[in-house]
């Protein structure tokens, strides 16, 4: 199953590739990787997506980055034939940016121009949470957008990425509206309910890096992913849709050795997404891994060594990985 090893297409030998009789490739489509039909989660994270789904409440994952958190939103969305809409968490976001957001320089330029006067509505941009909400209406609603009128109400499945990267006060602020799927737009008055039958599904994430407000938790259904070790065949072969006759040998010692990897003490343990482009990294270097990495023919660790720049992450990493290949040493 050796493969012919990549050519390099940077060898830092200042010729360039013309020269060197070779053509640029195009970068090859993995939208594979992200497809929903291929998610897989695991019973735990069913249920409590299905009791959040029961209880009408926001669903919070943790979890480390690159576990499923954000796809999970798609694959739901995916299941249940609704439109996914997406809020990516700043550090500098404000709870109205979940709804909207008013351009108010626009608005102040057109003024000191003398443009002509357009309505408020223009200068208001709906967001994630927003437009879930207008869809959600009753059309009877004066405040109802004439976009959706001649429609029926619809849900949404909202994702909210990275909460905890928002400044505390951004959970604390939301916590009415979301439990009124309710929200008023300050500069025009306007009040916006979405119909308690088509309320959207929520789904939030969240990486840790600090705590969220015990008020807002205790307003969600929450689930923790864990990493998957008992899945990761699985998951590999999902996700990277691996021929049937991809040898299950060559995949179990490369889960392995990757389960061995994330039981070192390393800064930042690699998660399922480094996985995914490190089997891909292994397969494109043609690398075997036929017994211990200690034991692999000189080029093969030098190769090995190369593909662990997808899994460390810092400087102490990379050491650690490199200190288990022994060839590396006479080449420092």
């Amino acid at each position: 199953m050796n493969k012919p090893e990549t050519v390099n297409l940077y060898e830092g030998s200042g010729k360039t590739l013309r020269e060197r009789d070779i053509e640029l490739p195009l970068f090859t489509s993995d939208d594979y990787m992200t497809d929903p039909r291929g998610y897989q989660p695991s019973e735990g994270l069913k249920d409590a997506v299905n009791v959040a789904l029961k209880l009408g409440q926001p669903l919070l994952l943790t979890g480390d980055p690159g576990s499923g958190k954000t796809q999970l939103a798609f694959a739901l969305a995916h299941e249940l034939n609704l439109a996914p809409l997406v809020f990516y968490t700043k550090s500098t976001s404000v709870a109205s940016e979940l709804f909207y957001r008013y351009d108010a320089l626009r608005h102040f330029q057109d003024v000191q121009l003398k443009r002509p006067e357009r309505p408020l509505d223009d200068y208001i941009e709906y967001r994630a949470l927003g437009t879930a909400i207008q869809r959600a209406m009753n059309r009877s609603d004066a405040n109802c957008p004439a976009q959706f009128r001649s429609l029926p109400p619809q849900r949404a499945v909202v994702l909210i990425d990275e909460i905890d990267k928002a400044p505390r006060d951004l959970p604390n602020d939301v916590l009415n509206e979301l439990e009124e799927m309710a929200f008023e737009v300050r500069e025009n008055g306007k009040v916006f309910r979405a119909s308690k039958a088509y309320w959207p599904i929520l789904v939030l994430t969240s990486n840790q890096e600090k705590d969220l407000p015990e008020a807002f938790r205790r307003r969600c259904v929450f689930y923790h992913i864990p990493f998957p070790k008992d899945r990761l065949d699985q998951i590999v072969r999902g996700r990277l849709r691996l021929p049937a006759d991809y040898p299950a040998e060559r995949l179990r010692k490369a889960l392995d050795l990757f389960i061995e990897i994330r039981s070192m003490p390393l800064e930042k343990r690699p998660s399922t997404a480094e996985l995914l482009a490190w089997i891909r990294v292994l397969d494109s270097l043609g690398i075997e891994l036929n017994g211990k990495p200690a034991d692999l023919p000189e080029r093969q660790q030098m190769l090995l060594a190369t593909s662990y720049a997808v899994l460390a992450k810092g400087v102490e990493d990379m050491k650690q990985l490199r200190a288990t290949l022994p060839s590396l040493a006479a080449h420092a």
